[in-house]
């Protein structure tokens, strides 16, 4: 059982139960993202068979993620969702979802427009040792070869189904919020390797696999959290290869701020190469960026100082805070209307 709905107190609270008429946990916990750096939140009972129950603060945010850690009663741990609450996919398995009641998905979901064309992409590459695949995209009435300007995602499969990237791409060319275009929806082949600032992949994406996708006008890369930074190394890397960046959540990691992360096998290769840019070390010529992050996640420090960066360094950079967390919706809901913006800034 769920309440997803907050209190009347300041500053608003989140309330959360679970049903366990039968006794069969010990203790259950709140796990999220969210309040990552915190211990999982312990809920309470009144008495024995009494629902769990949490009243939680809530974090700046108008919906989060979570999962519950029960404890049997052996002690044995395991997480489980919500059964009273609604629930998100993700690559890793679904999530239960508080939302407060003002919060509204974005409208482009239902926008009755013509979906476009999707096909299966395949493309050899002799640096990575490997085929990268994923999915090619182009609105409806062009083709696959025609020259138009060209979107490149990185997860690109994993955000068309978790975030709804085509549906939104359709959706603003339908409503002439972004120019007609083709997109590549690219697969990883070594995640944390070829994203985590890595110059081999940076020259197979640039050298390799954007020619392999046949004729095209400027090309515009969009990525999340390290999809996100190895589009911005392969930028410094090859200055000419991109038109404009839509980075989301980037995985831009300095010691200062993520020293979490430092038992990351890429952490040293991103820190020295986040730091260069940051000290105006590593310039590339400006073209339009775009920077979107969630509210409440541990990313937000260092998303903003590369925002400062690359203003400083007169890149025409935009910084959008979703209310939501590290998650596969916070990012489909930035899409409007920053992407098409971003696009049109790219592409006039």
């Amino acid at each position: 059982m769920s309440v997803p709905e907050p209190t009347d107190v300041a500053p608003p609270h989140a309330r959360l139960g679970l049903d366990d008429p039968e006794g069969r946990f010990r203790a259950v916990r709140l796990v999220t993202d969210v309040l990552k750096r915190e211990p999982p939140q312990p809920f309470a009972r009144a008495t024995s068979g009494a629902p769990w129950e949490l009243r939680l603060p809530l974090p700046p945010v108008d919906r989060f993620e979570y999962q519950l850690q029960v404890a049997d009663a052996d002690g044995g741990l395991s997480l489980i969702l919500d059964p009273g609450a609604p629930t998100a996919t993700g690559p890793f398995g679904p999530k239960s979802v508080f939302a407060v009641p003002s919060y509204e998905p974005p409208v482009w979901l239902d926008a009755d427009v013509p979906a476009g064309t999707v096909e299966p992409l395949e493309l050899e590459s002799e640096r990575l040792g490997a085929a990268v695949t994923g999915l090619c995209w182009h609105p409806e009435g062009t083709g696959r070869q025609d020259e138009l300007p060209l979107l490149v995602a990185h997860d690109g499969p994993e955000l068309a189904e978790h975030a709804c990237l085509l549906r939104y791409l359709a959706a603003a060319v339908a409503a002439g919020e972004a120019p007609p275009h083709r997109a590549a929806l690219l697969a990883p082949v070594a995640r944390n390797e070829h994203y985590g600032a890595s110059g081999r992949y940076a020259a197979a994406l640039v050298a390799e696999l954007l020619p392999a996708l046949g004729p095209a006008g400027p090309v515009v890369g969009l990525g999340a959290s390290l999809g996100a930074l190895s589009l911005l190394h392969a930028h410094h890397a090859f200055p000419a290869a991109f038109a404009g960046l839509y980075l989301q959540s980037g995985s831009f990691f300095q010691a200062a701020t993520d020293p979490w992360e430092t038992d990351f096998s890429r952490f040293g290769q991103i820190s020295r190469f986040v730091g260069r840019v940051l000290a105006g070390r590593d310039q590339a010529p400006p073209i339009p960026v775009t920077i979107t992050c969630g509210t409440a996640e541990e990313n937000l420090a260092n998303n903003r100082a590369l925002r400062n960066a690359l203003a400083r360094q007169d890149y025409e950079v935009e910084l959008v805070l979703v209310r939501d967390g590290h998650t596969w919706v916070g990012w489909r809901d930035a899409f409007a209307p920053s992407l098409g913006r971003l696009l049109r800034r790219a592409w006039r």
